[in-house]
């Protein structure tokens, strides 16, 4: 036979009174112990007196009660009910009571509820006795009990098996306090050879769900019956048996019975593992998947206590001991009841004793199927795998180190295991541990660092393709992206590279390897528009530069699509607002052209094509402006970083003077030059009309940043448009006067200045003087001038003489055809005025006799009729001075005014108060003065009215 390794994980634990290793039954309990039962913190005993003593941690009588008259045969405490805690704490036994009559057995069933005490006297309690049944009646004859047994179902409800030693096990089922019970028996099959049925020697009860099933052993058989089915099934595992104390259950449910020769495991379908142990068994139990037996040794009769830790194949812990009577558990300890009373309490060590007994043996391969077996921790378990992997390491058995060393993953620190092998130099074994890392999904960036190194090291490209690729493509990527990408470009595998940055949707660290490490712009232009149109727009900004320096035509075409929606399926037309703010300005997109503004200026010019509604149309149209005006298509901050002119150009060339061939293409390129300004400036000018028609209010464009770019570029066109949309008229003068454009000068003033079409009229004083002051003979362009001048009367002629005086250039000829004009004009102004001179002093002389008369003369009225009903004058009557006469009753309230007179007199009354108001007014005064063509008209006009007439001075104070 195999011979198992023998240990010490149990010791004898001190659980005599005072702590004395050495403890016994109390002497208060004065039978002999014929049975026990533990649970609930306490352990029961029943003594062949018939007393049932209950005994504490220390082993101390907590009380003990009289059960029966005779002697108790069987007791168990109910610990739990199919693995559930029981609710009452209940006591249940089998023993030998007072024979009532000769008709009815002594042997009876009480059920104690030992949660309820009842005192019986003064000094003794006793736990409430909840039911006593009669074990044998008529129809189950009374026979010699063998083994006992009790499993709660669903409180109140038990059932009790009872085996008997004809092979009859009586059981009882249901509520025992309220007598609600059903009784059936059970028979195993009968001997072979026709002798009588052997008794049962054990019971054990299996739970599966709703399927409770009863195994039965006798000294020649194991039976399974199906309680279950009704009527109960009964099936027969073994033909082989064994006696009574030799029966247990695993914590699995199995049956366990020992026999001389081994011990045997059956589940309901038979016989399972046979351990071989030699000898007698005498006692067979179970502790915490620990088997125990106490086998009597053949040859000495001397009897040992093995406890089998049968996962890991060695025995636990061996001891010698005497006579048992009984073999219990409680407290986490095995405890035997010698048939001296003497008790043997033994208890496991603790984890650490264990293992620490197993390191200094080195069995590291005991310890680690130890702490797995025992459900230990994942950190104590990869404790001991760590110490099993130095202590092989240290024997330089490097390959079975690291295969403990990968257990750990997870609970040992990486560092541990990598500095140990980085100096043994074993990098085989240090990819197996990263590899295993990342396949956990622990690895940090630096553990990917290694692990790629270390393929590349070892030039590996199989592993680094399973390890980049993931065999079949598929899968969660295991590590730091970022991390393997730069690794792999730097070892030079820039195809991995790619596929990480792929597969991981890093499409910026993707493109960056084609276009940065492989020139591959074609392939990246293509990628780019396989994305979504987001992701493509980012892409597109981080590395558009490279992209415009070489292949700037297929980039722009990228651009348009992104920026117009082309490369999405709904359309423009079909897109509400929210969708076009989600699609790209192209204004994102204006850093890339920045050594290339020749594309992006075409770049905008197909987007305004293409879309009018554009979000940033302000800034795109001021981007193509400053390209269009700018001299050398460039914005004024590139220019500034090229750090030099272009008219320098012309002189030098790296650093000599240039010869003849050298300034011929000089020139050349000087041509083409201008001729791209002008076409770019005729684009410019179109772009300000068209973004500025007459129906817009206000421009596509920002009007200051244009009057700048033109003023700037000296691009007289735009400003000359601009300053007109403007309506700064005196800025266009300005503008050709700055160019001597006389001819301009005319036809623009004709323009600006007809009043008619509302225009500036100003503007011929302001050409006038110009004229004055040029210093040069300009005849021609002044009689011209002075036409218009006099057409729309804008300056007088004192004013004209005035300013022309200053030119010496110009001879009195020029103004003299005017002149005479202007004074025959005069004449006839002041003739007519002397008749409406001649005229007024008439009627004023008229209105002051008719005042005189009517303050001195009486005035007789002749009136016949009313003024008002056209009757015939009666009294009373009254008569007004402006000879208008009515009757009384016609007039109404108003007596004093004339009701014919009375409106006119009103609206002149109201004149004169409304004239009074504006002579206080000179806010008014003063802009009609400056609105007026002649200043004195209005003015003579304030002193006609009698605005001005009356001066009032106030005061001075302290006078």
């Amino acid at each position: 036979m195999y011979q198992w390794r023998k240990f010490e994980f149990f010791e004898e634990k001190a659980a005599g009174r005072g702590g004395a290793s050495a403890a016994a039954v109390p002497a208060e309990i004065a039978g002999r112990v014929t049975c026990s039962s533990g649970g609930r913190g306490r352990v029961a005993v029943g003594c062949d007196d018939g007393t049932v003593g209950l005994l504490d941690r220390g082993f101390r009588l907590s009380y003990g009660f009289q059960a029966y008259a005779a002697s108790v045969l069987f007791l168990q405490q109910l610990k739990s009910s199919m693995g559930v805690p029981m609710q009452r704490n209940i006591l249940v036994t089998v023993g030998d009571d007072d024979q009532a009559s000769s008709q009815l057995s002594a042997i009876c069933l009480k059920v104690f509820d030992l949660d309820k005490v009842q005192e019986e006297g003064s000094s003794t309690t006793s736990p409430f006795c909840v039911q006593i049944l009669r074990i044998f009646t008529d129809q189950f004859p009374q026979a010699k009990i063998t083994s006992f047994i009790v499993l709660e179902e669903a409180p109140p409800i038990l059932l009790i098996a009872i085996g008997l030693d004809n092979g009859f096990i009586y059981c009882i089922k249901g509520d025992i306090a309220r007598e609600r019970i059903t009784r059936f028996k059970l028979q195993v099959e009968a001997v072979s050879d026709g002798s009588s049925s052997l008794p049962i020697t054990g019971l054990g009860f299996r739970v599966e769900g709703q399927a409770h099933q009863l195994f039965a052993v006798t000294p020649s058989s194991v039976s399974l019956f199906s309680l279950h089915i009704q009527p109960p099934r009964r099936q027969t595992l073994d033909h082989i048996g064994c006696l009574t104390n030799a029966v247990a259950m695993s914590d699995r449910m199995d049956l366990i019975i020992g026999r001389p020769e081994a011990v045997y495991f059956y589940e309901v379908d038979g016989r399972g593992p046979c351990w071989a142990f030699d000898g007698e068994k005498k006692f067979v139990g179970w502790f915490r998947g620990y088997l125990l037996c106490i086998i009597e040794d053949q040859r000495t009769q001397k009897k040992t206590l093995n406890v089998y830790d049968l996962k890991n194949r060695l025995i636990a812990h061996s001891m010698p001991v005497g006579d048992v009577s009984q073999l219990v558990s409680e407290w986490g300890y095995i405890i035997l009841i010698m048939s001296d009373k003497k008790i043997l309490c033994i208890g496991e060590k603790d984890m650490e004793s264990k293992l620490d007994m197993l390191f200094k043996k080195n069995l590291y391969t005991v310890a680690i199927n130890l702490v797995q077996s025992q459900q230990a921790d994942p950190a104590s378990t990869a404790e001991v795998l760590r110490k099993y992997g130095d202590h092989l390491y240290g024997k330089q058995e490097y390959d079975e180190a690291m295969s403990q060393y990968i257990h750990t993953i997870g609970h040992l620190e990486p560092s541990y295991v990598i500095q140990k092998f980085l100096d043994a130099k074993r990098i085989y074994n240090l990819t197996n541990y990263l590899e295993k890392l990342h396949d956990r999904g622990l690895a940090s960036k630096d553990h990917t660092t290694l692990l790629l190194n270390c393929y590349t090291k070892l030039k590996d490209v199989e592993k680094l393709n399973h390890f980049i690729k993931d065999e079949d493509g598929v899968g969660e990527i295991k590590f730091d992206v970022e991390t393997a990408i730069r690794v792999c470009r730097a070892a030079g595998y820039h195809e991995h590279a790619m596929f990480v940055a792929k597969k991981a949707g890093r499409h910026e660290l993707y493109l960056k390897i084609l276009l940065e490490d492989l020139g591959r712009y074609d392939e990246a232009l293509q990628y780019i528009s396989g994305l979504e149109a987001n992701q493509a727009g980012l892409t597109v900004k981080e590395y558009g530069k490279i992209l415009v320096e070489h292949r700037p035509a297929e980039t722009v075409e990228i651009l348009l699509r992104l920026c117009t929606d082309g490369g999405d399926p709904t359309t423009r037309r079909g897109s509400n607002s929210l969708h076009l703010l989600m699609i790209p300005s192209p204004m994102d997109f204006v850093n890339i052209f920045v050594h290339n503004p020749q594309y992006l200026m075409e770049f905008l010019e197909n987007y305004i094509k293409a879309v009018k509604d554009s979000p940033a149309q302000t800034e795109i149209h001021n981007t193509l402006l400053e390209l269009y005006i700018s001299n050398d298509l460039s914005f004024p901050s590139m220019s500034q970083e090229n750090g030099f002119e272009n008219h320098n150009i012309k002189e030098t060339a790296n650093g000599y003077k240039l010869g003849a061939r050298e300034k011929s293409n000089l020139g050349k390129q000087d041509t083409k030059m201008a001729k791209n300004i002008v076409d770019r400036r005729r684009k410019g000018l179109e772009l300000l009309k068209s973004a500025w028609t007459s129906e817009m209010e206000d421009p596509l464009y920002d009007v200051d940043l244009a009057l700048i770019l033109c003023n700037t570029n000296a691009f007289k066109d735009g400003l000359l448009f601009l300053y007109e949309k403007l309506k700064l008229y005196k800025e266009v003068i300005s503008c050709y006067k700055q160019a001597h454009d006389h001819e301009g000068l005319i036809a623009c003033c004709k323009k600006l200045g007809d009043s008619s079409q509302g225009g500036d009229p100003s503007l011929w004083g302001d050409l006038l003087k110009y004229f004055g002051e040029l210093g040069e003979d300009c005849s021609k362009e002044v009689k011209e001038v002075l036409t218009y001048i006099e057409k729309e009367d804008v300056v007088p002629p004192i004013v004209v003489l005035q300013t022309l005086s200053k030119n010496p250039c110009l001879t009195l000829s020029v103004v003299k055809d005017y002149i005479a004009r202007k004074l025959e004009q005069e004449s006839k102004l002041i003739e007519d005025d002397r008749k409406s001179i001649d005229k007024y002093q008439e009627e004023t002389e008229l209105m002051k006799r008719e005042i005189e008369d009517l303050r001195t003369n009486a005035k007789v009225f002749q009136l016949s009729k009313c003024t008002a009903c056209t009757f015939t004058l009666d009294l009373p009557a009254v008569h007004f001075m402006c000879m208008h006469s009515f009757h009384l009753r016609c007039l109404g309230d108003n007596e004093k005014e004339c009701p014919e007179c009375a409106p006119e007199y009103r609206s002149v009354m109201e004149a004169k108060q409304k004239l009074e108001q504006n002579a206080r007014d000179h806010d008014l005064f003063f802009r009609q003065l400056r609105g007026s063509k002649d200043g004195f008209s209005v003015i003579a006009d304030y002193f006609s009215k009698g605005i001005v007439s009356k001066t009032t001075i106030p005061p001075e104070n302290g006078r």
